[in-house]
């Protein structure tokens, strides 16, 4: 017992810890933020280049992009719809989780069934870290959470 003691309050378990607190209190949110601008940019291009040409989206989803159990003109609009609402929210923080999810289901579609690229793994892990972890403490979510419970909440709110 008095081992521990004398371990933890060595200058070096001291200085750690106080490194851990900094990279999770700061450093953190910040990585939280640049992933989620980093997959929002990617999947809004995707559907400003679908809406540019809607003609050729449409030729594309009957053609080209064999999605299944979906029509292609109906697998067009929601394809659309989710790249240009879901970064949105995800940029903002509202609704992030939730808002990941099509995003992640999306990916899958596209490794499984049209193009198996090793970078749909990476947006994969980067949406799911979305979904476990949420957005961070730079997010509307993070403040309507500590605004519906309060500034004195145990519950961890990243």
């Amino acid at each position: 017992m008095a081992l521990s003691k004398t371990l933890l309050r060595s200058r070096w378990i001291k200085g750690y810890l106080n490194l851990l607190f900094f990279l999770e209190k700061f450093i953190g949110p910040l990585f939280f933020l640049s992933v989620r601008l980093w997959i929002a940019r990617i999947f809004w291009d995707s559907g400003l280049c679908k809406i540019q040409s809607w003609p050729t989206t449409l030729m594309l989803f009957k053609n080209e992009y064999k999605v299944p159990a979906l029509p292609p003109t109906l697998a067009a609009y929601f394809a659309t719809l989710i790249e240009l609402t879901c970064p949105v929210l995800i940029v903002i923080g509202f609704a992030s989780r939730l808002a990941a999810i099509p995003m992640l289901i999306m990916t899958l579609v596209i490794q499984c069934t049209y193009l198996c690229v090793n970078e749909h793994i990476y947006w994969g892990m980067l949406l799911g870290l979305i979904i476990c972890y949420g957005p961070g403490s730079i997010s509307c979510d993070f403040f309507i959470r500590k605004w519906l419970l309060g500034s004195n909440s145990s519950w961890k709110s990243f």
